[in-house]
């Protein structure tokens, strides 16, 4: 069985200038952020929206999508490390074993929960601002572009060999060599990002359905689909820490997926309820 098991020990810099390396976990977040812009470039198109709207919901997008995930690594899972290290909240930076100082090492720790909490703040404040349709309707097709945006980032932490999954206690698996290792674990990253894959596919289908225009539907199968299968994945993800102490039955991957997953199929019922407009 030995030949299931795949030695994974990529480089994670795409190259280096003065010190300062291009991940490519960076990299699949760009892509993420330009594709996701084309995407609703086109669904703008599709529905005769005026496209100068385009430019500052990305904005809102990515400092929204960043700032949360940040804030979400810092006080869901890591709060702990960070009370003490506070001015590395919001810098690139770590502080070097040694004491020396710090070192720049990108920004390492985002959290998907903390990243969907900052999206629904910051396009709620967008709508406030630009108040061309219904705050619904924005974020129903937002779900497209944010489905694929997931895939792309959990492949990146599959190159950068992190948020990996518990040890299969087999040889079907992957072994994570950078991070020293010489036993198989189950490719955890990839196993969630296929599954947003597939949650993208199913909502731009239904995206071209009626179904686009029943307020909450797109955005409650989003819910309800994402956090489910970052629920069950997380039964084979190694511990990223948190309250699990606290909460000892489930992750608190898990714990923090529920509330979203019961929107969902909230969002889901009423919308199912409306009338076509």
């Amino acid at each position: 069985m030995t030949f299931l098991k795949i030695n994974w020990a990529p480089n994670e810099k795409l190259f280096e200038i003065g010190g300062f390396g291009i991940h490519i976990y960076s990299l699949m977040f760009i892509i993420a952020f330009l594709y996701g812009l084309r995407l609703y470039k086109k669904m703008f198109i599709k529905e005769n929206v005026d496209e100068k709207y385009l430019e500052p919901m990305f904005v809102f997008m990515v400092v929204s999508t960043l700032l949360g995930a940040r804030l979400g690594e810092v006080f869901f899972y890591n709060w702990e490390y960070f009370q003490d290290h506070l001015i590395e909240i919001l810098l690139p930076i770590k502080a070097k074993a040694d004491g020396s100082g710090y070192e720049f090492i990108g920004f390492r720790g985002l959290a998907s929960h903390g990243a969907t909490l900052g999206i629904l703040i910051g396009i709620y404040l967008y709508q406030r601002v630009y108040k061309f349709k219904p705050l619904i309707w924005i974020l129903d097709r937002l779900t497209i572009p944010v489905a694929i945006g997931g895939f792309f980032v959990r492949t990146g932490n599959f190159f950068n060999s992190e948020i990996v999954g518990k040890y299969t206690g087999s040889n079907f698996g992957v072994v994570f060599q950078n991070r020293g290792e010489v036993l198989p674990r189950y490719p955890a990253q990839m196993y969630e990002a296929f599954g947003y894959l597939i949650l993208f596919f199913i909502l731009r289908r239904l995206y071209n359905t009626p179904f686009r225009d029943k307020g909450g539907f797109l955005l409650g199968l989003f819910f309800t689909g994402l956090f489910t299968i970052r629920f069950l994945v997380e039964y084979v993800k190694e511990s990223q820490g948190g309250f699990e102490k606290v909460l000892p039955l489930l992750s608190t991957g898990q714990w923090l997926s529920i509330p979203f997953i019961a929107l969902g199929i909230i969002l889901w019922a009423f919308s199912l309820r409306k009338k076509t407009t």
